[in-house]
């Protein structure tokens, strides 16, 4: 199969699944409430736990490591099936999982900033990409408790090592790259927030009662 059409395959696929939300799921499933109308209405891990705490939160993981790993390795495999190296199939999956989950077909392009999308991603590129990505995120969270900032930083993490380790091509680099910047681009009212000091902390306790 020509490469243009292995392309467009491995980003229909996930594009379409990437968009299947956990957060979404889980909270009309267990609450028979919709996360988008509760606390900063994003459909993500950090609201989800704000206003339900714990309970929910194994089932919302779950959705969400399926719905990315699932079209990444697919991508990846289909990949070394055609002759090129797997790992560029599963960056661009990656891209296209964020994407999903940025601009749900399902839900009214309508998403969340693809933090946890971009942190399970991770797992699957490389071991060094895993360890620099959340090593930087982790750092920044002890020392400043924003989840928005510390992912902000911690995606960059993604294309350094892939650059630092020089894994992939200069293609699959410019894809983590664009990666990156859509996660940045998701946070753009975190980024006001933290520029005038309005943002929250992340902490353990819920904001909300059930």
């Amino acid at each position: 199969m020509h490469l243009s059409l292995l392309n467009i395959l491995i980003a229909a696929q996930a594009y379409i699944i990437g968009g299947v939300n956990g957060a979404i799921i889980a909270s009309k499933y267990l609450y028979r409430r919709d996360i988008r109308e509760l606390g900063s209405g994003n459909p993500g891990l950090t609201n989800f736990y704000r206003v339900f705490g714990a309970r929910g939160v194994l089932l919302m993981l779950l959705i969400d490591v399926a719905k990315t790993l699932g079209p990444v390795l697919l991508g990846g495999w289909i990949f070394h099936r055609a002759g090129y190296p797997g790992v560029s199939g599963r960056i661009l999956a990656g891209l296209f999982v964020m994407l999903g989950h940025a601009f749900p077909l399902f839900y009214k392009f309508k998403g969340g900033k693809t933090v946890l999308a971009a942190g399970i991603l991770l797992f699957s590129i490389d071991w060094r990409v895993c360890v620099l990505g959340w090593g930087m995120f982790l750092l920044m969270l002890i020392a400043t408790r924003y989840v928005s900032l510390s992912s902000i930083v911690g995606v960059w993490g993604y294309p350094i090592a892939l650059a630092v380790f020089r894994i992939g091509t200069k293609a699959d680099l410019v894809v983590a790259i664009l990666s990156a910047a859509l996660l940045v681009a998701r946070h753009y009212a975190n980024i006001g927030r933290l520029i005038s000091h309005k943002e929250s902390k992340f902490s353990f306790h819920r904001a909300d009662k059930e």
